[in-house]
This record gives structure tokens, sequence and C-alpha cells, in this order.
């Protein structure tokens, strides 16, 4: 009962974290803001999934989805902080 609550935490905390950064990006258009929003979007659907992975689907295994959109979401990141650096 729990860990439900922890992963629904971090769930909306990576939502509300998305938000905050694209709103702030929306706001000043700075590319860096665009790029850690959009990870932290995709960090919402790693999280969702891992919501649904370990609380409601456990004969099926969505470990493959999980680790495929966080490695999309750090791509974003790398992507956005090497081109904001040059």
């Amino acid at each position: 009962m729990i860990s439900s609550g922890i992963y629904a935490l971090t769930c909306l905390t990576m939502l509300l974290c998305a938000v905050l950064l694209l709103r702030a990006y929306f706001r000043v258009r700075r590319r860096l803001l665009l790029w850690n929003g959009l990870c932290f979007a995709v960090l919402t659907l790693t999280y969702f999934f891992v919501m649904l992975d370990l609380m409601f689907f456990r004969q099926a295994d969505l470990y493959t989805w999980r680790l495929s959109f966080t490695s999309l979401a750090m791509t974003l990141l790398m992507f956005g902080l090497i081109w904001e650096s040059q």
C-alpha cells in the first residue's frame, strides 16, 4: 500500500516538474528549459509504466518499455545539454 503511494507521488512530482519547466520555457523561450521539460515529461511516462508494471500488471513484463522511455528521456536531456553548450 505504501509503495503504491510512493509510485503515484513520484509520477505526480515528475509531471509537476515537466509542467513547470515547459511553462517557464513558453514564458522566456530558453531552449534548455524545453529539453529539460521534455525529459521530465518522458520520465513521467517512465514512472507511469513503473506503476503499471509493479502494481497492476504483475504477470506482464514492461521492463523493456520502461527502459526505452528512460533512454529516450536521457537522450533528450543529453542532446539539449550538448546543443546548448555550443
